[in-house]
């Protein structure tokens, strides 16, 4: 017999995906913006030298 009704779990699925998603998206930028002070931090040792 085939299934009557709405399909189960889609909208948790969809849901959890989404936050995975944001949060992994949240890390690479975090990451990103660290990578980017210490250089920046770096370079201005390096001048005042």
């Amino acid at each position: 017999m085939a299934k009557v009704g709405k399909n189960k779990n889609t909208k948790n699925k969809a849901k959890h995906s989404k936050l995975l998603a944001q949060k992994a998206n949240k890390k690479k930028t975090e990451k990103e913006a660290n990578k980017k002070r210490l250089k920046e931090v770096f370079s201005k040792a390096k001048n005042t030298e």
